[in-house]
């Protein structure tokens, strides 16, 4: 949905605007009314995508989806300790980009082509991205190849399933992969240690909202830099605008 939707919706600005003419792959990629309107694209993907995730956990209304998603918190790992543990992932992933990380990635193109795109990214990454990835991943998916392939198989192919779609987004920058690939199998771990996937739901939702902040505040935070330093802000702004879910 995520790779067809969003296409769909450019096809009559690229229609009207392109009319007569072959545009290269340059001059697409500087459209900040094609970034845009992809970006904002993804919104509709996310709330088809709930909507099916609705249809299929619940039949259609029949049964519970806070029995069948695990949309309950477990008496040993309630808001406290999702919070905690989600500025820990954070700390880890800005520490983990430090070391590995640094170069630009196709999602950092998106947050700069414009402001109202880095704004729409914000909102997308705590509004609708936790609930959508969290109930595809380790909703529907971890639940059904722990029936039948036990736990441990579960995890690691989870894990996997999460992080290599996200590939494509961070290339070349491998301390962000390997931020994603932590966040994957936390994640995962914890859907299977408590077996609820609320608690999953709510550290993704943190760990999010930390960057959305971040990229929010990014041009209050670069005109501070520059009138204490009188310079461009160090690269320690930069990668903490690096990894967002």
């Amino acid at each position: 949905m995520l790779l067809f939707l969003p296409q769909v919706l450019a096809i009559p600005y690229l229609a009207v605007h392109y009319h007569g003419t072959r545009p290269t792959a340059e001059t697409l990629m500087a459209d900040k009314t094609l970034i845009l309107i992809l970006v904002a694209g993804v919104l509709p993907a996310h709330l088809i995508t709930l909507f099916i995730v609705w249809a299929v956990v619940t039949q259609f209304g029949k049964v519970s989806a806070i029995e069948s998603l695990g949309l309950k918190w477990n008496g040993r790992f309630r808001l406290g300790a999702c919070i905690a543990l989600a500025l820990l992932l954070y700390l880890a992933a800005f520490l983990l980009t430090l070391l590995f990380g640094g170069q630009g990635t196709a999602l950092d193109r998106l947050v700069e082509s414009s402001r109202s795109a880095a704004l729409i990214i914000a909102f997308l990454a705590v509004a609708t991205a936790p609930i959508v990835e969290e109930s595809i991943y380790r909703g529907i998916l971890y639940p059904a190849i722990e029936r039948t392939s036990g736990a441990t198989v579960a995890i690691v192919l989870v894990t996997l399933l999460f992080a290599i779609p996200h590939v494509p987004q961070y290339w070349p920058n491998f301390g962000v992969i390997a931020s994603i690939t932590l966040l994957s199998v936390t994640l995962t771990v914890l859907r299977a240690r408590t077996g609820r996937l609320l608690p999953c739901i709510v550290v993704h939702f943190v760990f999010n909202g930390v960057q959305s902040v971040l990229i929010v505040a990014d041009p209050y935070l670069r005109a501070a830099f520059e009138n204490m330093r009188h310079t461009k802000p160090s690269g320690l702004i930069m990668q903490l605008i690096t990894f967002i879910r």
